[in-house]
């Protein structure tokens, strides 16, 4: 087949069929005791649990976890950017968990790892023989005075939103002009180039409207002091906002907006100290602060302060301190960016460990950092950024991964939501045939 009749069934790739799994009535699984239990069904949960039933149907398997949907989250800037519907990058939650699993509709309580059980918000006690921590991260709105209100209305946005990322779109489409603000937060969020990435394929929407481009400026206003963690990666994306004349003021960390003046407040870190500096927007896209979940912040599994994420060593994703406990993906301490990408290498390291632990074999397994950020630099170019532990760049093909390429942004926009839907969440690898398409984009 031809890569473009490839990529048009990827493109068009229809919903796969639900499982016969079912939400459990609260009186079913009061003070229930299950193997393992999953407290999470997103990325990551839904990973570990389909490759812990492809190894054995009969592991007894339970996935906590409220939502009756589920979203593939990386598509979001591209709904954002108006390239695809927010449904595109939505399914039923019953229609991808794996055969097999039980469904706990509900959300967690309380972690009580003494105990060796999970509490639910409507009273359910779940037992455990070992648990693995995978709820996602927390979006703190309220920390950004303002916001909350502003949200989704007189040009203020967030991609980090399914409320309000259809409203980006909405925004930049109709933007007449002026002064365009993207944040990022002090904190680690999902997806550290997020971001950045609406930003470019707005600037992009600017300036393909003669009237719009020549009276708007794009500012980029990070609390980070640079664009990128990764110094190879940075100094490319200092190219792209230098060609695309977009103002960066880094150490600016958002902290109040101000809808009725339009007025967005930033502490800003200085030589001489934290200042206080109010710059006027006519569009803002925030990005806002983010935590480890409330209810693992005051568990004992959490790492005391530095955001209350779940204590784990980052080689073997073992709890510190429990070590009938597992976490991987948004929540866990390991230090790497918090990506899906992430979430496929950190899986099988996680359930490797798991099984070895329940056989009283020695862990053996280890993840060694890898993350990938996709960074959309436009409508047509992409920079893939793969990198380890320490920053230590990764590529998956033989070629300079800090170039921006219009083969890997096909790949982002086509091949990525494929490969999740039809290999990560269904347990598989990504062996070397599903990545051909990809291969092929590479070298054509």
């Amino acid at each position: 087949m031809s890569l473009p009749g490839q990529l048009s069934q990827i493109a068009h790739h229809t919903q796969p069929a639900g499982q016969n799994n079912t939400p459990n009535e609260a009186s079913a699984d009061s003070n229930k005791q299950h193997q393992i239990v999953i407290v999470g069904g997103g990325a990551a949960g839904i990973t570990v649990a389909a490759q812990l039933l492809k190894h054995s149907r009969s592991l007894d398997v339970a996935i906590i976890e409220p939502s009756d949907k589920h979203h593939y989250q990386p598509g979001w800037t591209l709904v954002g950017g108006g390239v695809a519907p927010l449904s595109t990058y939505t399914r039923d939650e019953q229609a991808v968990l794996p055969e097999g699993v039980t469904w706990i509709q509900a959300r967690v309580a309380q972690l009580d790892p003494d105990q060796n059980r999970v509490i639910t918000e409507d009273g359910r006690a779940i037992a455990y023989d070992y648990l693995v921590v995978c709820p996602g991260i927390q979006i703190d709105w309220h920390l950004i005075k303002g916001l909350e209100d502003a949200l989704g209305k007189h040009g203020v946005t967030s991609n980090y939103s399914k409320e309000s990322v259809s409203y980006t779109w909405e925004a930049i489409k109709n933007f007449k002009g002026g002064t365009a603000i993207f944040t990022q937060p002090a904190t680690p969020i999902k997806c550290g180039g997020a971001p950045q990435k609406i930003m470019y394929m707005a600037d992009d929407t600017f300036k393909g409207k003669s009237s719009v481009g020549i009276n708007t400026k794009v500012a980029f206003c990070t609390a980070a002091p640079s664009m990128f963690p990764v110094p190879e990666y940075s100094a490319a994306l200092n190219q792209v906002v230098k060609r695309r004349n977009i103002i960066t003021k880094f150490q600016h960390n958002l902290k109040e907006i101000k809808a009725d003046t339009q007025e967005a407040v930033f502490d800003v870190t200085t030589d001489n100290g934290v200042e206080e500096v109010s710059l006027h927007y006519d569009m803002i896209h925030v990005t806002p602060p983010m935590s480890a979940p409330d209810f693992i912040k005051q568990s004992p599994l959490a790492i005391a302060g530095a955001g209350g994420w779940v204590d784990v060593d980052k080689e073997t994703l073992q709890h510190a301190r429990y070590p009938n406990v597992f976490s991987l993906g948004d929540a866990s301490s390991l230090p790497t960016s918090k990506t899906a990408a992430a979430v496929r290498k950190e899986a099988p390291v996680a359930v490797q460990n798991l099984l070895s632990l329940m056989q009283s074999q020695p862990l053996t397994a280890r993840y060694d950092g890898y993350t990938c950020c996709p960074l959309i630099t436009g409508y047509n170019s992409l920079i893939m950024a793969e990198f380890l532990y320490g920053g230590k760049l990764a590529p998956s093909f033989p070629l300079d991964p800090t170039q921006e390429r219009y083969s890997m942004y096909l790949a982002k926009v086509h091949v990525l939501p494929w490969l999740y839907w039809n290999r990560m969440l269904k347990g598989a690898g990504f062996e070397a045939d599903m990545l051909k398409p990809i291969n092929q984009l590479v070298h054509s």
